[in-house]
């Protein structure tokens, strides 16, 4: 083996078995009854009755399924987007307008547009007559 050469470390896992919880005595409500059977081999057993095992409750079904749920919440879900996008393009169509109106209103106060002077105040100011 070479100087730079390494053994490989070769870790296994070791299992970890913990010791199980002891399962909680519960006292008996009574002194359990007792039922001895004749088999038909003529043969005795005798012992305690054990109470038949109940089913367990089925679940109360839903009076609507999922998925007709699903489908209307995504249906109001459609709905909240497309009515929140009318109310912002109904904004936006809103502020445009606004907008435009500033700029016609400054057009009016300040006299119009020229196209070779440009934004010009109106004759009687330029001379100073009236």
């Amino acid at each position: 083996m070479r100087p730079t050469e390494h053994t490989p470390e070769v870790h296994h896992p070791i299992p970890l078995n913990p010791t199980p919880a002891p399962l909680p005595v519960v006292p008996a409500s009574g002194v359990p009854e007792v039922t001895t059977i004749v088999l038909p081999d003529g043969r005795t057993v005798t012992g305690y009755t054990v109470p038949a095992a109940q089913p367990a409750p089925l679940a109360a079904k839903p009076p609507v399924s999922r998925a007709a749920v699903n489908i209307a919440l995504g249906g109001v879900g459609f709905a909240a987007v497309c009515g929140g996008l009318f109310l912002l393009t109904a904004f936006i169509a809103a502020l445009t307008a606004f907008i435009t109106q500033l700029v016609i209103l400054a057009a009016v106060i300040f006299g119009g547009w020229n196209r070779r002077a440009g934004l010009r105040a109106p004759p009687a100011a330029r001379t100073g007559r009236r």
